[in-house]
C-alpha cells in the first residue's frame, strides 16, 4: 500500500472524514525533520521522534546534514527525500539557526518554504528557525526572555534550570524539557507578538518558530 498522502483538496471530503465508531485516535501524518546542526538539534528531535514513533510506527523520520550545510542544501535534500519516497511526507520541517547563516540566507529559507508549500497540493514545508539559536527555544521552557543574547549566555541559564551542566549533545534534552512544553509554546508565541505581522525571521531577535511542530504533534506524544 502506498504511503503517499492525500491531496489537500481532498481533506474535507466526506469519504476522508474519520469514523467516530472505532474509538481510536487518528494516526499522525508522515513527517520529515531535516536539521543543519551536527549535535544539538538531531539529538533533541530524536526524542520527539521516539515519543511519537513508539505509538505510531514510522511516522517521523530525521535527516541530519551536519557541518557545511546551508539553506540551499537543506531544501535540496528535503525535495530529494520527498521525491525518493514517492511523495510520502505530508509535512517537511527545516530546522536551522540564525547564527549559522548570513541574514539573506536565513530569511530566504523561510520564504522558500512558503513557495514550495504554495506550489504543492500534498506537502507543506515548515521553516523551524531560531534567532539566534535553538537554545532560546530550550530556555523558553523555563522563562520568558526578551533580551537578544549570544548563545553563550543561554548555557549557564539552562544549567541552572536543568540541574546539571548543559551539554549540546545531550540525549536527554527532550525528556528534560518535555514537562514544560506548554509553557515554552506560550512563551515562544508571546515573543513573536512583539514584532510586526509579516516580519522576516532575521528581524525577530530573539525569536523562534520551533513551537510550531509541537503544536502540530503534541496530541500524539
Amino acid at each position: 500500500m502506498s504511503n503517499k498522502p492525500p491531496k489537500k483538496s481532498d481533506e474535507n471530503k466526506h469519504w476522508r472524514k474519520p469514523r467516530r465508531d472505532r474509538g481510536s485516535r487518528i494516526s499522525p501524518e508522515y513527517h520529515l525533520i531535516i536539521t543543519e546542526g551536527t549535535k544539538t538539534e538531531p539529538m533533541y528531535f530524536e526524542g520527539l521522534k521516539k515519543a511519537v514513533n513508539q505509538k505510531y510506527t514510522g511516522r517521523i523520520e530525521i535527516v541530519g546534514l551536519g557541518e557545511g550545510a546551508n539553506t540551499l542544501t537543506i531544501l535540496d535534500k528535503a525535495e530529494k527525500e520527498q521525491l525518493r519516497t514517492g511523495g510520502k511526507y505530508r509535512h517537511i520541517w527545516i530546522v536551522y539557526d540564525k547564527d549559522d547563516f548570513p541574514e539573506d540566507d536565513f530569511d530566504n529559507a523561510y520564504f522558500r518554504c512558503q513557495e514550495l508549500s504554495n506550489a504543492s497540493d500534498t506537502v507543506t514545508y515548515h521553516a523551524l528557525w531560531s534567532n539566534e539559536c535553538i537554545e532560546l527555544w530550550f530556555l523558553l521552557h523555563f522563562e520568558y526572555l526578551q533580551s537578544n543574547l549570544h548563545r553563550d549566555f543561554y548555557y549557564p541559564k539552562l544549567t541552572k534550570y536543568l540541574g546539571s551542566k548543559y551539554r549540546k549533545n545531550s540525549s536527554e534534552m527532550f525528556e528534560g524539557l518535555y514537562p514544560h512544553l506548554d509553557e515554552a509554546i506560550r512563551n515562544a508565541k508571546r515573543l513573536l507578538q512583539n514584532y510586526p505581522d509579516g516580519s522576516a525571521p532575521s528581524q525577530c531577535a530573539p525569536g523562534t518558530s520551533v513551537y510550531e511542530i509541537f503544536e502540530k504533534l503534541k496530541d500524539y506524544l
